[in-house]
């Protein structure tokens, strides 16, 4: 089993981005009816919602819209207004001793993932991991603020944005975390997210995002898949997240831990999950310095990295599962 990576510099939606919605466009279409079509709003409630919390990327939309051969389906798509429900795990933490750093892995199905970090200007420069076809996984913008998302295993969901939507959203608009945390709590979700945000001052946050509650801004480090409680006792013991968030928060208790001993931490147990066919793998780890606008996407045995002064297009593939076993011939 492999993951692959590309990294794209376009800092505008050209021909590029066209051709890689034009080959993801149906398992996103697949995706986006599988409720039916008539669970997803109308275009132009989808529009106007957008133009409403998000006006700055009505002209980034509508290029991508036309890139879209201004499909309707796809066009309602690409707001992320009320998807359907979708739920990762993921553990991250804000490292402030030294230069701030946002560290998290990002645990996924590696089948419904988009495969790119992807460098753009559409508003503000912006390095990030993308999914949905422009949302954002994390990321970090040249001002030096970092975001990344994790589930808040809640099984409610309704009216309200996609959140890797909301994730670039903030990046494009965005300079500190004070000014994040602002956009978070008044931008509204359709289902419960935990958001780190860190910006180059090491001011850090944790904000709660959910449909039916408002959201809270908590000056913790550190998240997981649970908020103040769980709440879904079945996904928790699944996903262990009451021990990935005890093993961060004691692990940067530690006075001596260095900022390399600490990504080391996310490429072992508990925090590296390997359940990659029950659709909870560690799909890459990403650390985040924002002193020096650079991003390294790690894995155990490989890693690549990025920034803002030095982006070099490239591809990777990665191992994530070794067949089990030796295989004789017949």
């Amino acid at each position: 089993m492999y993951v692959h990576l590309k990294l794209v510099k376009e800092p505008w939606p050209s021909e590029r981005w066209q051709t890689f919605f034009d080959r993801a466009w149906p398992l996103f279409r697949i995706w986006y009816e599988s409720e039916g079509l008539d669970a997803r709003p109308d275009l132009v409630t989808c529009r106007s919602l957008l133009e409403l919390h998000m006006p700055e990327l009505i002209p980034v939309y509508n290029t991508l819209c036309r890139l879209a051969k201004n499909d309707d389906v796809a066009s309602r798509f690409l707001t992320m207004w009320c998807p359907p429900p979708y739920m990762a795990g993921c553990s991250q933490v804000a490292w402030t001793k030294g230069s701030p750093t946002l560290i998290r892995n990002y645990d996924f199905d590696p089948r419904y993932f988009d495969g790119r970090l992807r460098y753009t200007e559409y508003v503000k420069p912006v390095i990030g991991i993308q999914d949905s076809a422009w949302g954002l996984l994390d990321g970090m913008n040249a001002d030096g603020l970092a975001l990344s998302l994790a589930f808040g295993g809640r099984k409610v969901w309704g009216t309200g944005f996609g959140i890797p939507l909301v994730i670039r959203y903030v990046l494009e608009t965005c300079s500190t975390t004070d000014e994040a945390c602002e956009v978070l709590k008044r931008i509204p979700v359709h289902m419960g997210y935990n958001v780190t945000v860190v910006d180059k001052s090491g001011k850090y946050a944790t904000v709660y995002m959910n449909h039916d509650r408002p959201a809270q801004v908590i000056y913790q480090a550190v998240a997981c898949n649970h908020q103040h409680q769980v709440e879904w006792d079945e996904y928790a013991a699944f996903t262990h997240t009451i021990e990935r968030k005890h093993h961060l928060e004691h692990s940067i208790a530690q006075p001596k831990l260095t900022h390399a001993a600490l990504i080391k931490q996310f490429l072992k147990p508990p925090l590296y999950s390997q359940q990659y066919l029950r659709g909870f793998g560690t799909l890459y780890t990403a650390a985040y310095d924002l002193d020096k606008g650079r991003v390294q996407i790690i894995w155990p045995e490989k890693q690549v990295e990025a920034s803002f002064k030095k982006f070099e297009e490239q591809e990777v593939q990665v191992v994530l599962l070794k067949p089990v076993g030796r295989y004789l011939a017949k």
